[in-house]
């Protein structure tokens, strides 16, 4: 792999460390601010949902940029949201310190995931992409868990202080180490929407949607759940996150090479693993030892959602990678504002133990659209993922 991959993968780990760190921190958030924890979860959900929203009218705006210049600038944003999040003095300035640096979120997404997959031969592609996605997964081994830590420590206004300095260390890393990366193509605004005509993306799309609101409905309050159900302390809760974290490093690999092989199959495993994992956190989440193995297989499981949900997608959108990636983190994104919705209405009404099977309904609905399938579909084959993603 090249070093320019790694580089943008330190990227993604930087803005993924400021889009979840709050996972672990929206208890102290909730409490210093004097809101609820669903209020607080609009934190991460109101987040996602500016990505929803914005992302593919943000990658085609900035389609003819120099890619290099796009993810500068993207985590140069990410710095300046850091800082002002730590200086916001009400839940109002926070948010808006949130919402600002989510607008472009999806471009270095988009860019860096495509931007991989074209530096090396197209049966390395899909491990490329996964160079690129390990950034996520070693965030919520380092950053979610250092960020619930220095809460701990110090408060959570220095948990973005923290994110902050990822965010700055990644700028610097990918002005020095990687190549300036122009645009050689001028594909007009029509031929990318013709590339995405296939019926089977917008099946896969909405599948991540559910995918990934099953995913965040009871993910987004782990921190919460090992609060209240499992009776943890703020230090035992950052192991855990660090545990899960680590879980997921591993897991996020072995995605990769199974996709590579069977996305379909390995789709549907990974279905029905999730959620055996949250019918496992119902039974035995008041127990603190059975807890400790259970985060660790649903760490495991959990990062290869988001490899899954992008391999799918652009699988089916060879003409158009980029828009196809970019509508990947909109449609995801939107997943993770409907899951920490209902997973805080859930809370709410019923009770922090019942978000699980909240996670369980929507992973079952996900499981049972895998099942439609169109003729033109690509990402059911053992090997379409990786020519698309290297088109």
């Amino acid at each position: 792999m090249k070093k320019s991959i790694y580089i943008m993968a330190l990227g993604a780990f930087g803005i993924i460390t400021t889009e979840f760190g709050v996972i672990g921190i929206l208890p102290s958030i909730a409490r210093d601010l004097h809101i609820t924890i669903e209020r607080a979860g609009w934190l991460l959900s109101g987040f996602a949902l500016t990505i929803a929203i914005t992302g593919p009218f943000a990658m085609l705006a900035t389609s003819r940029v120099n890619r290099r210049t796009t993810m500068a600038f993207v985590l140069a944003l990410f710095v300046l949201s850091n800082l002002f999040s730590a200086l916001a003095n009400n839940f109002t300035m926070l948010m808006i310190a949130r919402i600002i640096p989510a607008v472009l979120h999806p471009v270095f997404w988009s860019v860096s995931t495509v931007a991989a997959a074209r530096q090396v031969a197209p049966e390395q592609s899909s491990r490329a992409v996964a160079v690129i996605m390990a950034g996520l997964s070693v965030a919520t081994v380092v950053g979610v868990p250092m960020a619930t830590y220095v809460t701990d420590l110090a408060g959570w206004r220095y948990s973005f202080v923290l994110s902050g300095i990822i965010n700055l260390v990644a700028f610097i890393a990918l002005l020095i180490s990687v190549p300036s990366m122009p645009v050689s193509e001028n594909v007009s605004l029509k031929a990318q929407l013709n590339g995405l005509k296939s019926r089977q993306l917008w099946v896969n799309l909405t599948a991540t949607v559910l995918m990934l609101a099953g995913m965040f409905s009871s993910y987004s309050y782990l921190a919460d759940f090992l609060e209240k159900i499992t009776r943890m302390n703020g230090v035992q809760i950052s192991v855990m996150l660090l545990i899960f974290g680590a879980a997921g490093i591993a897991g996020n690999w072995l995605t990769g090479i199974l996709m590579s092989r069977n996305a379909l199959l390995t789709t549907r495993v990974f279905l029905i693993s999730l959620a055996m994992v949250n019918v496992l956190t119902f039974s035995f989440g008041g127990w603190f030892a059975p807890m400790t193995g259970i985060i660790a297989l649903w760490g495991f499981i959990h990062t290869g959602g988001f490899l899954i949900s992008n391999l799918r997608t652009t699988a089916e959108a060879p003409d158009a990678p980029e828009l196809a990636a970019s509508l990947m983190v909109s449609f995801g994104n939107a997943g993770v504002t409907i899951g920490t919705i209902l997973g805080g209405l859930v809370i709410a009404n019923w009770g922090t133990r019942d978000i699980t099977l909240l996670s369980i309904l929507l992973l079952g609905g996900t499981l049972v659209l895998s099942f439609v399938r169109f003729a033109d579909a690509k990402s059911g084959s053992k090997t379409a993922v990786k020519p698309a993603l290297a088109h």
